[in-house]
């Protein structure tokens, strides 16, 4: 089972955190509790005949708040007529009509739904020319006066440490401003805009000062790419390089976040620093790399006195000595490796990640893009197809907005070229191109992309993975491009995901009817597409949960392009040789449109085969540092237990 974080409880336990922190399990249990707080101020207000006056954040974090605020109202009847919204930021320039303006994001997500009444919402305006800023932000404060001041102030928190726009550098006393934008805002803002050059570089934002006299803070995070800046907010020092640790200073203030989120917090990643815990085999092993860590030792030279020394001396208590903990650890983690992902026949099974029989199996690899399969287990799956198993891959979406312009136009134009040479219907060829090449020249920037043009792109990324697959060795029968409806869009912003979506998913299923599964169980996603494919999955093992195969059939997480498995989670490690890497790049350059700067890099330069690479080779290199074998890579996964229903989430 994964995502089973262990948390401190009791006194004690957040010792070592500056402000109050509510964990959840999940977003939507955390959502609810604060809904509910907001909801019975309102209440409590309109009761008196008073306003209930509110700051506003946007961004991923309270989309969820804000439904189940919709929610309230449309079922529980709660009326926003009393209340008065005073949003934190905007981008500028940005017209208000736009998909990325944070006044349709309000609308869209909030007010257009509930009987809150025009007059009293109030979002920083985008389109203000630079000499009518000054005066608007002065208004801005004023209209908050007025108003009465906020009563509670909802705030998201930006990787940067921002809170609104007031990036590093920010300080406590700022007032509504202009701001221009770190770069690492505009590298996790770029997914929405489709590239790092369209999202604008400056933004309208409450400031700090404002932000702090609010009555009552609320932060929201959820996710593991929060948690290094929860840590650094909640635990570290006051300091203008982190703005939200001004947080600090505030005498009502609360951070909700989620146990994602709260994985770097102490409680989280060294709970037996902070109370006694209730060891278990995955919390021994995730102390026992962390001591091997901090004193530099392999598993099996880890002495009494570095347990002692570092407050971990209950495990000595419990095992009696370091060597009999040194042990466990060792076997436990040796355990884990494995030439064999898909079982080793006619072997003893008993301590391998995978059984032995039946084999050969057969397995469903569900990839959310078409090259998330050979960048995230490619040597894997290779080994899996060489090792006799009836691989089958199940490309969740077609990755259409992920192919530029000029590649396609290339492509286009070389086809155009052989249909010339075989005498083919070029008059097809060439009007389909011409075609292609006016969408492309008209489209403007911000403009959604054609359909025409995007049922060209899906089909260069269908012949892409095709032949990531065929050079692996998977049959084309075998091949199965799902394209899951949330995702067909056109735009970076996709659609909820539909019981269509995940009907395709079971009719996949109970038509291969696998033995084994490989997924991507990577909610860190930074466009979110992984998490939802990973929902789809989810609520289809829901459905087919009863059929007689699916008990017999194990799930494997394996993680994006983005970061790897902790060691302490990982359930299966599969070696990779240097033939198999170069079997692994090789593969990932038949995905041409993603090689050579990807549309959507995220914030690492690297092409997606370095990254991997990279990856895997750390990933090899810490368990050789822990006392394993040296092996040139290793991909690593995470076993998903279908009886506990854990949804990640």
């Amino acid at each position: 089972m994964i995502n089973q974080n262990y948390i401190a409880q009791g006194e004690g336990a957040n010792r070592f955190e500056k402000v109050p922190v509510q964990i959840y399990k999940k977003p939507s249990e955390a959502v609810k509790a604060v809904a509910q707080e907001i909801a019975d101020l309102i209440r409590t207000n309109a009761a008196k005949s008073e306003k209930c006056v509110l700051g506003l954040a946007t961004g991923s974090s309270p989309i969820k708040l804000y439904q189940e605020l919709v929610r309230m109202h449309t079922e529980e009847g709660l009326s926003f007529k009393n209340v008065v919204t005073f949003n934190l930021d905007e981008y500028m320039p940005m017209p208000k009509e736009s998909e990325q303006s944070y006044h349709y994001f309000m609308h869209h997500h909030l007010f257009d739904h509930i009987d809150i009444d025009p007059a009293n919402v109030h979002i920083p305006d985008g389109t203000l020319k630079p000499e009518e800023v000054e005066a608007f932000c002065k208004d801005y404060e004023k209209e908050i006066e007025a108003a009465g001041g906020i009563d509670i102030q909802i705030l998201g928190i930006g990787r940067t440490g921002h809170i609104g726009f007031n990036e590093p550098g920010s300080p406590v006393s700022s007032k509504t401003r202009m701001v221009y934008l770190d770069d690492l805002t505009i590298k996790d803002a770029a997914g929405d805009f489709g590239g790092m050059d369209k999202v604008p570089a400056r933004a309208i934002t409450m400031g700090v000062g404002t932000i702090m006299k609010a009555r009552k803070i609320i932060l929201l995070a959820w996710g593991e790419k929060k948690a290094p800046v929860i840590k650094a907010t909640v635990e570290g020092s006051i300091s203008d390089s982190v703005p939200a640790t001004f947080l600090q200073l505030h005498p009502n203030v609360k951070f909700v976040i989620d146990e994602n989120a709260a994985e770097e917090l102490t409680r989280a990643n060294q709970p037996w620093l902070v109370s006694k815990v209730e060891w278990n085999d995955k919390l021994i092993r995730k102390a026992v790399i962390w001591l091997c860590q901090k004193v530099k030792k392999p598993i099996l030279k880890v002495e009494n006195k570095d347990y002692m020394e570092n407050g971990m001396a209950d495990l000595i208590k419990t095992f009696g000595s370091a060597n009999k903990v040194n042990i466990q650890v060792f076997n436990d983690l040796q355990h884990t490796i494995t030439g064999w992902p898909g079982g080793k026949p006619n072997a003893d099974d008993s301590t391998r990640p995978e059984r032995a029989y039946p084999y050969p199996k057969r397995v469903l690899i569900f990839s959310p893009h078409p090259d998330d399969d050979v960048i995230s287990m490619g040597g894997t799956f290779a080994r899996l197809v060489e090792q006799g198993h009836e691989v089958h891959v199940a490309y969740q979406t077609s990755g259409n907005i992920a192919v530029f312009d000029d590649y396609i136009y290339q492509q286009m134009d070389i086809a155009t070229s052989f249909t010339r040479l075989v005498d083919g219907d070029i008059t097809a060829m060439e009007n389909a191109f011409t075609q292609v090449k006016n969408h492309i020249s008209n489209r403007k920037s911000g403009d959604e992309e054609s359909a025409y043009l995007l049922k060209f792109k899906a089909a260069l990324r269908r012949a892409e993975a095709r032949g990531a697959c065929r050079f692996i060795g998977v049959p084309e029968e075998r091949v199965h491009f799902l394209n899951l409806p949330f995702y067909e869009t056109g735009t970076v912003k996709k659609n909820p995901l539909s019981d269509q979506d995940v009907d395709i998913i079971v009719n996949l299923l109970r038509e291969v009817r696998p033995h084994q599964i490989y997924a991507a169980g990577d909610l860190a996603d930074p466009h979110g597409t992984h998490g939802v494919c990973l929902d789809a999955i989810l609520r289809a093992y829901n459905i087919v949960d009863k059929d007689d195969w699916f008990p017999n059939c194990n799930t494997w997480w394996y993680r994006g392009a983005w970061m790897e498995w902790e060691i302490e989670k990982v359930d299966m490690a599969v070696p990779i040789s240097p033939a198999e890497l170069s079997i692994k790049r090789k593969a990932i350059y038949k995905h041409g449109s993603q090689n050579n700067g990807p549309a959507f890099p995220g914030d690492d330069p690297r092409e997606f085969w370095q990254r991997a690479e990279d990856r895997n080779r750390n990933t090899a290199d810490l368990y050789n540092r822990l006392g394993m074998a040296e092996y040139e890579a290793m991909e690593v996964f995470a076993r998903y237990c279908h009886d506990h229903g854990d949804t990640l989430k």
